[in-house]
């Protein structure tokens, strides 16, 4: 196995400039110490003077930044691998419509090695564990569309053929790659004809209709199935509290609440679905509202809420893990705009999201749309006109964008089945800390000063001890393999 880090420790620090001597030998010059060989730990960073473009010029496994030792004048990063939390479930995006489309407009040999990329798990490849689609039409396709446009009562026009054009044909590309990959789906809106305006913006679906509502999505879940695609979960409604979006609904958590506990949860005991049923769906400013619906009789259909940070503190997510332990938090959408700063976005998604997010307990970290071309389409008209995607695809051109670094920097090293374990926090070196199935210690970092920043690092139950740097205004994946320990 090749050495991946190599260090030399200065005993002495005028040596940089002058050289050590030996004081007792005359003044005689002492050669520096023999090389400290590190190969049991890797650093991969991406900075914010990486830019998107078609090369991928960030997760770059970085030399000579790893070395044994101890500086008491560094922070001291402390791992306890004995303190366990939240099992992960995983990193990636929402596959759009759109997303979708530009993938399956490629040629077969690029679509291939782009999901390859993607979706697989070997070296340059990210590894990404956890999609969420959305039910019926998003605002990131062309037009809002339902999988039962007439209105029937028993839903015997229902028809996924909109999917079966894009999406599904992607979806079970992506499935062949990693067939363990968990699906999120959501809807934007029932049916028109199920809602009080019968328009696919806003207003709010008829209490009357909640029955044959629960049916449709045990229709869409047995419909995947017969594709070959497994729903993991399924949220009720993507930001009930948003109906000004191009498709969306007014729910309120009450509604919610009701229409979980005397329809939907009822419906799937029925047909035997083991899919997770997960609340809310929408900003950080409102965890009363999950909490209501942890309150009420819904609660024994419930698997946890799901959240977004358009509005509010990442912290709120605890506050809603501590109204019920058993339930688990997952964050599930956060956008780039078209026209923000790469290192801005890069700092601030990995500070909230992907260090915020997990040490308040979510099971998962979902960056917005995976792919939109250079134009930012498709949208549906009234849908978002500004979101970039991870991936920016110009027929067979992709640029990789912030959030392909985001969620590459997680996904690629911390598998699901993962979990959170103790580390402390350092301040001015935000982290996060987790323990993957064959027993890797990997940690998501960040150092968002001027400067190049130093730490020692400890593993409990461990005498050894690292000095680890890590570049200014970067983000950083660091991994510590003991299986490698000679």
């Amino acid at each position: 196995m090749n050495t991946l880090f190599g260090v030399v420790f200065l005993l002495c620090s005028s040596w940089m400039n002058n050289g050590c001597t030996d004081e007792k030998n005359n003044g005689t010059p002492v050669p520096p110490p023999p090389v400290v060989e590190v190969d049991h730990i890797e650093l991969y960073v991406t900075s914010t003077e990486d830019v998107r473009g078609q090369k991928n010029q960030g997760l770059r496994l970085q030399e000579d930044m790893v070395a044994s030792g101890y500086d008491d004048s560094f922070q001291t990063l402390r791992i306890d691998q004995n303190q366990v939390y939240q099992e992960m479930d995983g990193f990636g995006y929402t596959l759009t419509g759109g997303s979708a489309l530009h993938i399956n407009n490629m040629s077969a040999a690029n679509k291939s090695a782009l999901l390859e990329e993607l979706f697989g798990r070997e070296d340059g490849q990210i590894g990404v564990n956890y999609l969420r689609v959305s039910i019926g039409a998003s605002d990131l396709d062309v037009a809002p569309f339902s999988y039962s446009e007439v209105e029937d009562e028993t839903l015997s026009n229902f028809t996924i053929a909109k999917d079966q054009e894009n999406l599904i044909p992607v979806l079970k590309e992506i499935v062949a790659i990693n067939p363990s990959i968990k699906i999120l789906a959501t809807p934007w809106s029932p049916p028109t004809w199920m809602k009080s305006n019968n328009e696919y913006k806003g207003g709010s679906l008829l209490a009357s209709h909640y029955a044959v509502y629960a049916d449709y999505f045990v229709k869409y879940l047995e419909a995947y199935k017969n594709e070959g695609i497994t729903i993991d979960a399924i949220t009720i409604q993507n930001e009930p509290l948003h109906p000004g979006n191009v498709p969306s609904l007014l729910m309120e958590s009450d509604e919610m609440a009701n229409f979980i506990a005397s329809h939907l949860g009822p419906k799937f005991q029925e047909a035997g679905l083991e899919t997770k049923i997960i609340t809310y769906d929408h900003n950080a400013d409102r965890p009363d509202y999950p909490i209501n619906i942890i309150n009420s009789e819904a609660n024994q259909y419930i698997s946890g809420s799901a959240f977004h940070l358009y509005g509010g503190d990442i912290s709120a997510l605890s506050s809603v893990k501590t109204a019920d332990p058993s339930k688990g938090i997952y964050f599930t959408e956060q956008w780039v705009g078209g026209n923000e700063d790469f290192g801005g976005a890069l700092m601030w998604h990995f500070e909230n999201m992907f260090i915020g997010a997990p040490r308040n307990w979510s099971k998962t970290v979902l960056e917005w749309n995976l792919a939109a071309n250079s134009s930012l389409e498709p949208h549906t008209d009234g849908g978002c006109t500004e979101c970039l995607g991870a991936l920016t695809i110009d027929g067979n051109t992709v640029d990789r964008n912030v959030a392909y670094y985001t969620v590459g920097h997680a996904s690629k090293f911390i598998p699901s089945g993962s979990f959170r374990i103790k580390s402390n926090n350092m301040g001015d070196l935000p982290n996060v800390a987790f323990v993957t199935p064959n027993n890797k210690y990997v940690v998501l970092l960040m150092n968002n000063s001027d400067a190049q920043k130093k730490f020692n690092l400890r593993i409990t139950g461990s005498e050894e001890t690292y000095i680890i740097s890590i570049p200014a205004q970067s983000v950083g994946t660091m991994v510590y393999d003991g299986n490698k320990k000679a």
